[in-house]
This record gives C-alpha cells, structure tokens and sequence, in this order.
C-alpha cells in the first residue's frame, strides 16, 4: 500500500513539472507578454514530453524489476557518489593541465575545455568506482555498516528447501507445529525442477511432482510460517551449466542459509563446501522411540531377512527390526528382547531374538505356589485312596491292617 501511494505521488508530481516545464519554456525570451511563437510551443511541448519520458523510463524500470537486490543499489548508489568526489578531486588537480595544453586558444575555449575535462573525469570515475562495487559487491566491506542492509527475518538464518524434501511432505507437518521460526526459501530452479517432474511422461514422477507443488501449495496457506520464492540462482556466471543440487548449494551459500534435504550425497558436498545442512531423516530419527539391549518388544514378522534363519518385522514408526531365527514365524505377532541397535545416517536399525522366556502358566518350582510332596510308601504305583474325613476335628482313625499278625 505504502508502495503504490509512492508511485502515485511520484506521478503527480512528474505531471506536474512537465506542465510547469512547458509553460516556462512558452513564454518569449525576452518579452513574457508577447505572443508565442509555433517554434516555442514545439520546443515547449518538446521539453515537457522529454521530462514525461524520463519518468515513464524510471517507472518502467521500477515496475519490471520487481525483485531488487541490495546490495545492487547500494554498490550503484556508493560507486557514484565515491567516483563523483573522486572525479571532482582530479578535475581540479587537472585544471593547469588542461590550461597548459590549450595555452593558444581563447579564455572562452579555454573555460569550456576544463569544463568538458571536469565532466569526463567524474564520468570515468564514476563508471570505473560502479564497475569496482559491483564486482566484489560480496567481499569488499565498507567500513560504515550499509553492507548490513540485509532483511531481518525472525529466528535465525533462512532454510532453503530442497526437492527431495518438498516431495517427501513431512516438512509441511513439522511446520504445523511451530517449530519453525524462520524463513522458507524455495530457488526458481527447484520450482523449475518440480514443474518439469510433474509434467514428465512416468506416471509415478508425475504424481511425485503433483505432490511438491500440493505441499509447497500448503506451506504457501500456512500463517505460521513464511515461503518465499526466490529468484535468484546463486553465484552461477551467465551460459555456465551447473547442476540443481550445485546450485542449491551456491545459493545457500550465497544467501548464508541452510540447506533442508533428504538426500544423502547432496548433504555430504553441501558439508564439503562448508554449508551447514538439516537432514528431515535425521530428524525423524531423533524423535523415534529408543531400544536399549534387553528390552522386549511386541511386533509381527513381515518378511524373511537376508541371512538364513532371519526374520524382518517393523516397528510402528517405520525402524526396522532384524529378528534371529525368525524366518519361521512370517506372519505371526511375537516377542522379542533387544540384543543391539545399529544407527546409521538412513535411520536406525534394530536387532534381536524371540523371546524365550517361559509362558505364564508354567509355575517352576520353588514358587508362591502351594506344593506339598508325598512320601511314597509301599508300592508307589498303587492308587491310594483318599482317608475318610470327620465332621469334628480329632484325631485320625487308625487304619486296621488287611493281614493278621503271625500268632507266636
């Protein structure tokens, strides 16, 4: 709003000199009374139109290039203003110079001579200080703080996004829970590179394309963040050909940011080139649920492994679990005790056994249990019948033997 009630007023006011320009070029030179003549109404109508012209060309610009780089204009804005007090500075140590070397000519020819000297000077000095700024705009370093015009963003350095991780989609639900508090920034090129995947002819890129610009389409709706499109392509010279994942890492590296990937080989030459890097795996990883050595867990055996005899089941965030001897138990829900986990930079990989713990209706011996042990008398394969019980307590019947004693 603030920009278009700018341009607004600048438009006014640049119809408004040119009207002034054309009347003060209107009147007689000489006498402002006299009636106009058709040579000064042309010139007039002629400096009001040039006047038009040059703010129709700064307005074009301005609308054209909508995406302006700072660094860009203040390289522009210093180089002119130092080469116009460098070229100043010259043209007066030069002024004997030129009066030396134009001795035999008028005073006249004379004055115009330094004049031109004068203006050619600060023209050269200030093409060659513009030239010097804009080529090492990113390294020379003024000593007043204008090279720290960059734009304050909330948190800290911008997080470009990579492919790999737009089409993945879990960066759109990490961003729904506000743990992001910094900028989104998607490069032209990785748009262009998401574009050209949703129109190729493989059914399956296509749906891999369709699903990044779904999710950019969804990072854009969300409040709590903030996505832009950048233009830029990084430090790439005009016609040279270089990769996405280069310039991705030339641009983040440009724009002092960090790179979000799920690729492995560009997180390993982003960390070649000193880019600091945001795996989403190793993320995710983080986040999984530990298993230390002697736990048990409770999963189903969905495969057979690589070595004989092993099993392969998953866990319910996706880590793998290596089961010995489990090859034999494919389909069945069992349990198993942790014997190690291995980490890696594609996740976390666990391995264990079946659990071979006794089932819970065994009761061993030497247990809360009541067993009482009976002597064994006399045959100990005979069937013993059970004693008669009493309705009062008291001492037991005695039990008559079924032979008579031998008689002395």
């Amino acid at each position: 709003m603030l920009l278009l009630l700018l341009r607004i007023c600048f438009v006014v006011l640049l119809l408004g000199t040119s009207i002034f320009a054309f009347v003060v070029l209107n009147e007689h030179p000489t006498d402002p009374d006299a009636e106009p003549q058709t040579s000064t109404i042309l010139g007039a109508l002629f400096g009001a139109a040039m006047m038009l012209g040059i703010g129709g060309v700064v307005m074009y610009t301005d609308l054209r290039e909508r995406e302006k780089d700072i660094r860009v204009i203040t390289s522009l804005f210093f180089g002119l203003l130092l080469g116009l007090l460098i070229g100043w500075q010259i043209s007066f140590t030069a002024e004997p110079i030129v009066r030396s070397l134009c001795n035999g000519y008028l005073e006249h020819t004379q004055r115009r001579m330094v004049d031109l000297s004068r203006l050619l000077i600060m023209l050269i000095c200030s093409y060659a200080a513009i030239s010097l700024l804009l080529q090492t705009k990113d390294e020379f370093r003024f000593l007043i703080p204008y090279v720290e015009f960059s734009k304050q963003v909330k948190g800290g350095r911008a997080l470009v996004l990579d492919t790999s991780v737009i089409i993945d989609g879990r960066i759109a639900d990490v961003c729904d829970t506000r743990i992001i508090d910094t900028k989104l920034v998607v490069p032209k090129f990785v748009l262009n590179e998401l574009q050209a995947i949703a129109d190729s002819g493989d059914k399956m890129k296509r749906n891999r394309g369709k699903r990044g610009l779904d999710i950019l389409k969804r990072l854009q709706n969300n409040a709590k963040i903030e996505l832009v499109v950048h233009d830029s392509v990084g430090e790439v010279k005009p016609g040279e050909k270089v990769k996405v994942d280069e310039r991705l890492v030339l641009f983040t590296k440009a724009i002092g940011g960090r790179v979000v990937t799920n690729d492995l080989n560009l997180n390993k030459i982003a960390q070649l080139q000193g880019v600091d890097v945001v795996n989403l795996n190793e993320v995710a990883n983080s986040l999984k649920t530990v298993a230390l050595p002697g736990e048990y867990l409770q999963l189903r055996i969905a495969k057979a492994g690589d070595q004989p005899g092993q099993g392969v089941g998953y866990l319910d965030d996706g880590t793998m679990v290596v089961i010995e001897q489990g090859r034999g138990q494919i389909g069945n829900e069992v349990s198993i005790v942790v014997t190690s986990v291995h980490q890696t930079a594609a996740g976390r990989m666990i391995f264990g056994r079946i659990e071979s713990r006794p089932s819970g209706n065994f009761v061993p011996v030497g247990s809360s249990a009541s067993y009482q042990p009976v002597a064994a008398t006399g045959n100990t394969s005979a069937t013993h019948k059970p004693l008669p019980s009493s309705e009062t307590p008291g001492p037991s019947v005695p039990v008559r033997p079924t032979q008579e004693p031998p008689k002395s």
